[in-house]
């Protein structure tokens, strides 16, 4: 199975949930929900996954990659057909339980699918494309969603909106498309258990860079319209300082395949740990929108390839027959963090204000990133 026609079919999958993401967010809005009740319905996209990744993992382990991604999907589209058909509150929650977790059961599963194809040497390449892929869906879809929604309604936008679901359902359900099988497990190898990971060399140091670079991505995503806003920007201005940060992370991860056999993982990873410490420092003592663009462009670059080359590290590292649980793991680690950083650093910020929130996540990184460099050596 070519890469290319798994990055095709991610691309319309991300580009459905993303989608489906900003309707169920402005539907709940439309129907005059509360703050708190707008929040429990967005959280049900990501705390359903984070409950059921681990056990997802493992049976994507045991039955490979196929069909936990043509159940994924299903359940996904199932989602937004019923916000279709039934455009009220309450069917928000089902929606959005069932969108979030279609699309993260299939998010876990095509990783296991793209680090079988090829070589052990082109999963940086594998996940580095597939990576893209999320990236240019996650610019269209919310797009299509708010031009869909001026134009012809919430509901009616959700069932625009599932085509690129559908079409995946159809090429996933058809007989001719197969996937590698992963490695089996040795027989003796016992209970699983997710503690067993934290044995293996080097493991607990890829978590913790994992989990230190993802709540990187979040805080900035969290704390820079409120950063924009106290210091006077315009919402239009906030959305160009965001966008360079999304051009950067763009641009690296288009670069990132054409170069995949010379990267050196760590020292990409260290490296972007150092840079995006020194930014985030930086950022709260910024006003001007040319600097604070440069300085969002930079934490983008740093930021943008290490979802791969952790990915990759990973399943290096995962034991014969536990790529796709590893993977889950990670998922539940970003599902964590979506849900924890907000909340956390919302609260620090409230009392304290934005600069120690940038801060200390400045001197995590850099901590990080020196930790990383010495158990490197």
């Amino acid at each position: 199975m070519s890469i290319r026609l798994i990055v095709v079919l991610t691309i319309l999958t991300h580009l459905s949930f993303a989608g489906c993401r900003v309707v169920i967010s402005l539907a709940a809005i439309h129907f005059q929900a509360s703050p708190f009740t707008v929040g429990v319905v967005m959280s049900l996209l990501t705390v359903i996954p984070m409950l059921l990744a681990v056990r997802w993992g493992r049976w994507i382990d045991r039955i490979g990659a196929r069909i936990p991604m043509l159940a994924g999907v299903v359940a996904l589209l199932a989602g937004m057909i019923l916000g279709w058909a039934f455009p009220r509150l309450e069917t928000l929650f089902v929606v959005s339980a069932l969108a979030g977790s279609g699309f993260f059961l299939y998010h876990i599963a095509v990783g296991q699918a793209a680090a079988l194809i090829g070589r052990s040497e082109d999963r940086v390449r594998n996940f580095g494309l597939l990576a893209l892929a999320y990236s240019t869906s996650g610019f269209l879809g919310p797009v299509l969603a708010g031009v869909a929604i001026d134009t012809i309604g919430h509901a009616r936008a959700l069932l625009i909106l599932s085509v690129g679901a559908l079409v995946n359902t159809i090429v996933l359900a058809s007989s001719r498309f197969a996937l590698s099988r992963p490695e089996a497990a040795p027989a003796h190898q016992g209970p699983r258990r997710v503690g067993d990971f934290l044995r293996i060399p080097g493991f607990r140091l890829v978590f913790l860079v994992s989990g230190v670079l993802s709540m990187t991505w979040d805080l900035f995503a969290f704390v820079m319209p409120i950063y924009g806003s106290h210091i006077g920007l315009s919402a239009t201005t906030i959305g160009i300082v965001l966008g360079a940060f999304g051009a950067a992370v763009f641009v690296v991860r288009m670069a990132l395949p054409l170069f995949a056999h010379r990267v050196r993982e760590w020292r990409v990873l260290i490296g972007a740990m150092l840079i995006s410490g020194a930014v985030l420092l930086a950022f709260p003592l910024v006003s001007g929108v040319p600097l604070l663009m440069a300085l969002a462009f930079l934490l983008g670059a740093g930021l943008g390839g290490t979802q791969p080359l952790i990915m990759t590290l990973l399943y290096n590292k995962a034991p014969a027959g536990r790529g796709a649980e590893v993977l889950s793991v990670r998922t539940w680690l970003i599902n964590f963090s979506q849900t924890s950083v907000p909340l956390a650093f919302g609260a620090l910020g409230a009392v304290l204000g934005m600069l120690p929130v940038f801060w200390a996540m400045g001197l995590s990184l850099l901590v990080a990133g020196c930790v990383a460099t010495r158990a490197r050596q």
